[in-house]
Formats: structure tokens, C-alpha cells, sequence
């Protein structure tokens, strides 16, 4: 058991009959030491998942009463020692479930962080700010429970009433009977526009139908898809549960928003939340289904704090509260993959996920045909082919959409000057400044430092700079330059639009720029990845991607799934609705690809739309290599103001490893340390060593044990700014 360091203890208070002694969860991250439960004491009994308020130093925090650790009491108290008080209690907020609990606690076991960090990150910012008194006054304002339980059944036999939901094709209701008589957990493998989203509404309707309390949580990758799909979903069941039972949870939210979605969810008011990875720590306590709509997204792997993934959160959560879930995708993350891989002769177990396939487009609708153009038979320097142009041309001239796909935003991703060679190099970090045209400024995408572009070359005086390389800005000046003389239907001028970070940053512009492309008002739309999955453009008849090639190449070893994958989704947007693409004249839908490697393996399956036989080279070069998923992988970081210092104190840990013989090391290969693509960010440099096992649980051994020779080591090497470990890394 942990005590607080600064509070004093006597025995005489700990045998006071009258003293509640309680063990709290607060916010103390691993390196201070303190210890992951505080002892305090409150007049009155508390069960686990009490939220209170407790002094901590000079700070007064929210802490959360957690279960006894064994079988403490108050005899192992030390002598001579006071406890502190527990400042308050939120009264009116149940106590947080033991399920809810038990994910916090295995969160912080398995990603290696401080149970108090996870516990108290999971929950909204504001209710770590309220006190007692002021929690109590916004209890008492929000409309009483039993009143908004009303509004959710309207009919007055009490079962809700009936949905106008659409017919279910052959493949769709034959996934959603299998989900519904199956415990799962499912991989929805199913091709873009093949109705995927049809399958979760039913699913959640059936699992809400059986029991009055029920609750599902569906997630969804990136916070712009969270509109459209809560839209839906409060078209379907609204009508039936009230309007209070769909609420949204993601960091775009405010504050009080943000409380308010997670209030009725733990109420169980709320009987359908959406939203991002956060979401997955939703206190839900009548939760029975759980849908994760394109699980291989990198997005569901937090980056920050406790480096966690959702997706597998979700998986795990699922199973602990008898819950059902459905990881959905077009093209799954390889993991997911082979986790759901049939049974065979030398394999009879199989997988342990139960794939469900649906391959077929809803209606008549018919997949891209994929196109690939040899860059290298081009003219040189040619940004968009002349097959490629004019296909554009011929689309926007019959009234059709064209989305082009470029992954990088601002106008160039460098300056350069031709005379000494300088670049726009970033002066805190080792990454270039992007050119953004449309204000005239250099940015880092890393640190965010910005500056005014230099009428001259800072090194030379030279006043001859130019731009390498292109952005989306840049694409849609060129774009709009190319198409000024193509008139469509309409009798206008083409209009060319641009969706990415730096357009949508003001509150709505997303929203009014996606209305925008769904009423027709743009011909061109030129984005990144963030419109190139999850949207449902009905107009969109053609989608061009510029410059893939980067990723064929890359270092990251996933760095061809998620190439697969983002192609694979941008394809998927154009032709989804049949009756559209036949008033134009029948005219198939395209994906056109600009390569210089258009022989690539990767290619040749993307123009057959063959994800399996895709997964099936990428599964077979991993498991040759000894990589995830057929090996477990944790990434151990330090920063500090020095790359040798860096490095040096990663050396010092791994020795120290293998001199104190540490469980599971037999098992576990530590790989030497090495910088960081982007080694300096901030002025801060970046070292990381990899730990790999092809055992799970020895790496996870290892890494508890290596704990406190990590806090140790930290002591020894001052100029080590902080270290992390993030378990199953997404990035190498």
C-alpha cells in the first residue's frame, strides 16, 4: 500500500472507529514517484468509483475511490503519521462501475502507465474542475433524470416504436443475422459503398430492441466524420428513444458539451454514443454492443500520455462486459486480418475473429475501374497527365465530381535557392518549413513556428527562390488555372475547392465546405486524406491521387498497408450511387493513379480491388521478417537536449536490463537506439530503442521490471528531458 509523501500519519487515527479509510486514484504521473493509490480518510463509507475531491501537496484534485489494494487496512498505517481528509464528495454522480474500473486498470497495466493518469484522463475535463458545490448546482439545473427517460418511449405500451429502416440486401442481412446470433467478436470486411453503416444501424437497433437499458457506443476514426453519421443515426432513432439518447464525445467538443454527452451516458440516459477514440472510455454501464467503423486507421492509436489503441480497447472492453463488437473496414488493418483468418488444415483453430463479407456495392452500383498512368512516359515535370486532364474535363463537363488526392498540404513543401542551396529549413527542428502561398509564410507542421517568406535567400541574397515539390494549395492554384475555359451544364466555369487542415480550422467551415461538394457547388474538390474516406459523395464519379510513389519506399514497415488502404478508400468515394452515375450516361466510375512504379505489386492488386491477395503478400514478408502481428513490438523514447545524451541514456537502460537479469528477457531482443526520423522537434532531440518479443506476456514481464531502472537511470542522466514507453507502436 502507498501513502502521500507529505501527509503525516499517527495510529491513534488510524483506529478511530469514526474514519472511513479510502484508497484514491489522482492524477500522478509514474515519474514522482508518489505511488498509483493515496490513502486518505472520509467520515463516511464510500464504494469503489466514488468521485472526490482530495488534497494533493498544496492542490486540491479529483480523485477516484478505487477498490482495496489486497487485503491493506488500517493496522499496516506506519506509526507516527497523520492522513489527510478527503475535501469533498461529488454528490449526485454514481459511483463508476467495476467494468469501467477493471478497462482503466488494465489500460494502465498493459500501456504502461500510472492508474490514477488513465483513470483521471478518461474522464471530461470539466468534471476534473468542479467542485462539490458546483457540480451539485449543475445537477440540479440539468433536466431530471426520470423526465428525459420519458421522452425515450413514446408510445404508451412502452416499447418503442417501429423504424423505417431500408431493406437489407442478401450480403447485409446475412452479416446482420450472424452478428445477432454469433457472440464475435466480427471483422465487417466489406467494399466501399457495400453498406457497411446499414449493417451497425441494424445491429444497434436490434441490440437496443432487447433490452430497455442497453446502450452502444460506435466509434469512428477522425472527428469530420462524426456529423454525418451522428445525423443518421439520430434520423433512426430519435423518433424512437427521444432526442437526448444519440450524444457525441471528441475533442472538438466544449468543455461543458463534452460533460454533458459523458453525464448521460453514465446515467445511462444516453443510449447511443459516437465519437473518437476518447469514447472508448465512456462510462457505459448497460453497454452491449460496440462498433469500431474503420478500425485499420492509424487515428484510433493515441500519440499522446498513454499511448493506447482504441480499437483494441474496444476488443478487450467487449469481452469483459459481455459485450458484443464489430471491427468494420474495406480494407482491414493486417492484424484485424489474420485475427480473422478461416480455419485451415495447418492452422484448424483459425482466427479469433468471425469474418463477415459483404463485397458486393449496395444496388447496381458498380466499384472504380482503376486506371495507372507511367509518369515516366509523361513530359518531365508534368504535374497532372494529359489522359489524366482530360478525363477531369469530360467528367466536369457532364455535370460530374472529380476529387484528387495529394497527402500534403501547403503550397510546396520546400524553398530552395539554386545559387548557395539553402532550404527553408525549420530553425527548431530537423524538418523543412512548408510553403504556404496563400498568406505568404514558411510553417513547421512539427513545432509550429511560422514566419514571413524572405524576399531574398537568406544565405545569399539571391532573390531567385523557388518551390520543390507541391501541396494541395499548390495543386488546386494549378487546377483552377488548367480548367478556367471548361463550362459545365450549368453554363459556368469549372469551380476547383480545397479540404484540408488549414481550410477548416475556423468553427464550421468543414461542415459549410462539405455542404458545399454535396449540393453540387464544386466540380474539382482537391484534399488530403482527411475527405478521402468515410464520406459519402454522391456525385463524385472520379478520384485522381497525384503522388502516392512516397510511401512504396518508406522506412515504416506499414507504411504500404496504409498506402493500400488510403487508395483503396479515396477509390471509394467516387460511383456510389448508380442512379446518378446512369442519368449521366452510364459512364463508369475511375480511380486514376500517377506513378512512376506502376509494375509495383501493391498497384497491381489495387487495380483488381484484391484486398486479400494484397494482405496475403504484405502477412507473408512479416511473418518472414518476424514482424506484427506474428511478433509484439514496444518503442522506449527519450528526449533530451542532446541526441548523445539521448542515446546515451537509452544504452545505459538496456544495460542495465541485461546486468539485473529482468523477467522475461530470455525472451525479449533489445535493438541498439537510434534517432528519430524527425530527430529534433522544439529544439528537443529524439532518441527511441525497439524491445520486440514473439512472446506477449514475456514483453510485458520485461517492461513492468524495467520500470523502476527506467526511473533510476532518469536520475543519472540530468540532461534527459523525459522518456515514454508506447506498447505497440504505430509508427517505427
Amino acid at each position: 500500500m502507498t501513502t502521500e509523501t507529505t501527509a503525516s500519519l499517527t495510529s491513534r487515527d488510524a483506529c478511530a472507529p469514526e474514519k472511513h479509510w479510502l484508497w484514491v486514484a489522482v492524477a500522478t504521473p509514474a515519474h514522482s514517484g508518489i505511488g498509483e493509490l493515496l490513502t486518505y480518510w472520509s467520515d463516511t463509507a464510500l464504494p469503489p468509483g466514488s468521485l472526490v475531491r482530495v488534497p494533493l501537496g498544496r492542490r486540491e484534485v479529483l480523485g477516484v475511490v478505487w477498490d482495496a489494494p489486497g487485503d491493506a487496512g488500517p493496522a499496516e498505517l506506519p506509526e507516527g503519521v497523520k492522513a489527510r481528509a478527503i475535501a469533498g464528495v461529488l454528490q449526485g454522480v454514481e459511483a463508476l462501475s467495476a467494468s469501467w474500473r477493471r478497462l482503466t486498470a488494465f489500460t494502465a497495466r498493459y500501456y504502461q502507465r500510472t492508474l490514477g493518469e488513465v483513470a483521471l484522463a478518461a474522464l471530461p475535463p470539466q468534471l476534473r474542475d468542479l467542485t462539490p458545490e458546483q457540480m451539485a448546482r449543475r445537477l440540479k439545473r440539468a433536466p431530471s433524470q426520470a423526465a428525459q427517460a420519458a421522452g425515450m418511449i413514446p408510445n404508451a405500451e412502452g416499447a418503442p416504436a417501429a423504424c423505417a429502416a431500408p431493406p437489407l440486401s442478401a450480403e447485409q442481412g446475412q452479416a446482420a443475422e450472424l452478428i445477432a446470433t454469433r457472440p464475435g467478436p466480427f471483422l465487417l470486411y466489406g467494399s466501399t459503398g457495400s453498406g457497411k453503416t446499414e449493417v451497425y444501424l441494424h445491429s444497434v437497433q436490434q441490440a437496443l430492441a432487447a433490452d430497455p437499458l442497453a446502450q452502444a457506443l460506435v466509434m469512428v476514426p477522425e472527428i469530420n466524420l462524426t456529423p454525418q453519421l451522428e445525423e443518421r443515426f439520430v434520423q433512426r432513432f430519435a423518433p424512437i428513444y427521444g432526442a437526448g439518447a444519440v450524444v457525441s464525445m471528441h475533442s472538438a467538443m466544449t468543455n461543458p458539451q463534452r460533460l454533458k454527452s459523458w453525464l448521460a451516458a453514465h446515467t445511462g440516459q444516453a443510449r447511443i454514443v459516437l465519437g473518437t477514440r476518447m469514447a472508448v472510455f465512456a462510462s457505459m454501464p448497460h453497454l452491449a454492443l460496440i462498433v469500431v467503423d474503420e478500425e485499420h486507421d492509424a487515428s484510433y492509436k493515441q500519440q499522446e500520455g498513454a499511448r493506447y489503441s482504441a480499437r483494441d480497447l474496444a476488443v478487450w472492453r467487449a469481452r469483459e462486459q459481455n459485450a458484443k463488437v464489430i471491427l468494420g473496414s474495406a480494407t482491414p488493418s493486417l492484424e484485424s486480418w489474420h485475427a480473422s483468418r478461416p480455419p485451415a488444415k495447418e492452422d484448424p483453430q483459425g482466427g479469433r475473429y468471425l469474418r463477415l463479407n459483404m463485397p458486393s456495392r449496395i444496388g447496381a452500383a458498380e466499384l472504380p475501374r482503376v486506371r495507372l498512368v507511367d509518369m515516366a512516359q509523361q513530359p518531365r515535370g508534368a504535374v497532372f497527365s494529359a489522359p489524366l486532364l482530360q478525363a477531369i474535363t469530360e467528367r466536369v463537363e457532364r455535370g460530374e465530381q472529380c476529387l484528387v488526392l495529394l497527402n500534403r498540404r501547403g503550397f510546396a513543401p520546400v524553398l530552395h535557392c539554386k545559387e548557395c542551396g539553402w532550404k527553408s529549413d525549420c530553425p527548431h527542428c530537423s524538418a523543412h518549413q512548408v510553403f504556404h502561398k496563400i498568406d505568404r509564410t514558411l510553417r513547421c507542421h512539427h513545432c509550429g513556428f511560422t514566419q514571413r517568406v524572405p524576399h531574398s535567400c537568406p544565405g545569399c541574397g539571391n532573390v531567385d527562390i523557388a518551390p520543390i515539390g507541391r501541396g494541395t494549395e499548390q495543386l488546386e492554384e494549378q487546377l483552377a488555372a488548367l480548367l478556367r475555359n471548361v463550362i459545365t451544364p450549368e453554363r459556368r466555369a469549372a469551380r476547383v475547392a480545397r479540404i484540408d487542415a488549414d481550410t477548416t480550422k475556423a468553427k464550421g467551415a468543414l461542415q459549410e465546405q462539405l455542404a458545399a461538394v454535396h449540393g453540387g457547388e464544386v466540380d474539382v474538390l482537391v484534399g488530403t486524406q482527411m475527405v478521402a474516406k468515410g464520406h459519402d459523395f454522391r456525385r463524385i464519379t472520379l478520384v485522381a491521387a497525384v503522388q502516392p510513389d512516397g510511401a512504396l519506399f518508406s522506412s515504416d514497415f506499414r507504411a504500404p498497408e496504409r498506402l493500400f488502404a488510403l487508395l483503396m478508400q479515396a477509390a471509394g468515394r467516387a460511383g456510389r450511387d448508380a442512379n446518378y452515375i446512369a442519368k449521366q450516361g452510364g459512364n463508369p466510375p475511375e480511380m486514376w493513379i500517377q506513378t512512376w512504379h506502376p509494375e509495383h505489386p501493391l498497384y497491381s492488386a489495387l487495380r483488381q480491388h484484391d484486398y486479400p491477395r494484397f494482405a496475403s503478400g504484405q502477412l507473408q514478408e512479416r511473418m518472414d521478417a518476424g514482424m506484427p502481428p506474428f511478433a509484439y513490438q514496444a518503442l522506449v523514447r527519450a528526449d533530451a537536449r542532446t541526441q548523445e545524451a539521448a542515446q546515451a541514456f537509452l544504452n545505459a537502460v538496456s544495460q542495465a536490463a541485461r546486468d539485473a537479469q529482468l523477467p522475461g528477457l530470455a525472451h525479449v531482443f533489445l535493438f541498439p537506439p537510434v534517432p528519430l526520423v524527425v530527430q529534433r522537434v522544439a529544439n528537443v532531440e529524439r532518441a527511441q530503442m525497439l524491445v520486440e518479443s514473439t512472446h506477449r506476456g514475456a514483453l510485458q514481464h520485461f517492461l513492468a521490471a524495467w520500470q523502476s531502472l527506467l526511473h533510476a537511470e532518469r536520475v543519472n542522466h540530468r540532461a534527459v528531458i523525459r522518456w515514454l514507453i508506447d506498447v505497440d507502436p504505430q509508427g517505427i
